[in-house]
């Protein structure tokens, strides 16, 4: 094995993922050229997400000094960077607030001011649907972060939890687009298993192709009561009473382009590298696998435990130890009885792992591209081959802590939490498996 220890090659390789997502990398690829600038009347950038901030920056470091720009984007609180043309707010993220009921506003405002003749450039990341929030008039905004809470502890896939979303907003689910003349360049990073662009942060300038009667089967699916105002809002939109999201086929997408930037698969890719460069062979699991944490970790502990047991022997010499074994996607986190423990899915994630793997010497690290594993300072956690040790040496019960969803602690105990701060760019989970 290389010279880096397995601790540092792991840090390391999740540095080299959240890199390849980083927005001072990847977006000025995508920024039309001085020419095409030059042929719009103004240009106005708006967006939302975690990654918003260092979005909007990555445009102004590549536009143009003699050409105008202005805009607002709107972030998560403490992933706000300073920028000269482009005004950055922070709003409330899982749960929307009234400073991102605010900021959407405004946002809408600024879009519907746009001529045929202009450019809007609209930035999209992992967290824009809590931060773009702007209920519909017959939702108040507490009822919007009630029904929010309990999608959200529900164990929701995003793509389930972002169709309610859509339906209950008037930005979302294409009206963004759909309320401006100009011309729109939406620029995305996928925080979404499969990259469907419709449900990136709610998809506010992609065509939907979800329906009111399919928001109120995700409520129903996820035994989700939600307030009054939403059941009734859905009802009506599911009688024909309120208008449907744009759909494909709308003449105004004509003049959209959704385009991505920024993936999973791409992060997994970069890591894959930086480990094959450190002479060890990467295995790309998937960069959508998604589930329960718990679940996926028991699917992952399984692989590195036959792996570690049959090796070359039966799966040929492409699986021949030092290996390490990647994955992406979003893990979710079911909040049950008895609860009331600090951890996100990336640390639930690990501390499964470490109950249920059965390999050798094994390392492990599971952490979220955007710095934040749930609603922690953590970006995940970091697993050794002592750690399970060192937990019972300390009087730490393992299992005591997975049950009620204190993975936070349980690491943060043993010193083994992985702290970056905002990352500002999201692609979503990263994890990796060393069998050294």
């Amino acid at each position: 094995m290389a010279t880096m220890n397995p601790r540092s090659m792991l840090i390391e390789s999740f540095r080299a993922a959240v890199s390849a997502a980083d927005p001072a990398r990847v977006l000025a690829a995508h920024l039309p050229d001085a020419q095409a600038i030059a042929g719009f009347g103004r240009t106005c950038v708006v967006g939302a997400g975690k990654a918003a901030a260092s979005m909007a920056a990555a445009v102004e470091a590549h536009w143009p000094a003699d050409a105008a720009l202005d805009g607002l984007v709107v972030t998560r609180y403490g992933h706000g960077l300073a920028c000269r043309r482009i005004e950055v707010l922070e709003a409330g993220h899982p749960v929307p607030d009234e400073a991102g009921e605010q900021a959407a506003r405004s946002i809408l405002a600024r879009c519907a001011e746009l001529a045929a003749s202009d450019l809007l450039i609209v930035l999209i990341s992992g967290g824009a649907s809590s931060l773009l929030a702007l209920p519909v008039d017959a939702v108040p905004m507490a009822d919007l972060k009630a029904v929010t809470r309990a999608l959200l502890a529900s164990g929701a896939p995003i793509q389930d939890i972002n169709v309610v979303r859509k339906h209950l907003s008037r930005i979302q689910g294409g009206r963004l687009a759909q309320a401006t003349r100009a011309r729109v360049l939406a620029l995305v990073i996928s925080d979404v298993a499969g990259d469907e662009i419709s449900a990136i942060g709610s998809g506010p300038c992609a065509p939907d192709p979800s329906t009111y009667e399919e928001a109120r089967a995700v409520l129903r699916r996820w035994r989700v009561e939600p307030p009054e105002s939403v059941a009734e809002h859905l009802r009506r939109g599911e009688s024909g009473d309120v208008d449907e999201t744009p759909k494909p086929g709308e003449p105004f997408f004509e003049r959209v382009e959704n385009r991505l930037v920024a993936t999973a698969q791409a992060s997994l890719a970069a890591a894959a590298a930086f480990f094959a460069d450190a002479g060890v062979r990467p295995v790309v699991l998937g960069d959508a696998i998604a589930g329960e944490a718990r679940d996926v970790a028991q699917v992952h502990a399984a692989i590195a435990g036959e792996l570690d047991a049959r090796g070359e022997r039966s799966f040929g010499a492409g699986f021949r130890r030092p290996l390490a074994l990647i994955s992406g996607g979003e893990c979710t986190v079911t909040i049950g009885p008895p609860g009331g423990g600090r951890g996100g899915r990336c640390s639930e994630f690990l501390l499964a792992f470490a109950l249920a793997v059965r390999a050798g010497e094994v390392w492990a690290l599971a952490a979220d591209t955007d710095g934040i594993d749930g609603s922690e300072s953590n970006a995940g956690a970091l697993l050794t081959p002592a750690t399970l040790r060192r937990a019972r040496e300390a009087g730490i019960d393992a299992p005591a802590f997975l049950e009620r969803h204190d993975s936070y602690s349980f690491f943060d105990a043993l010193g083994d939490l992985v702290v970056t701060g905002p990352t500002r760019t999201n692609v979503n989970d990263y994890r990796a498996v060393l069998l050294p």
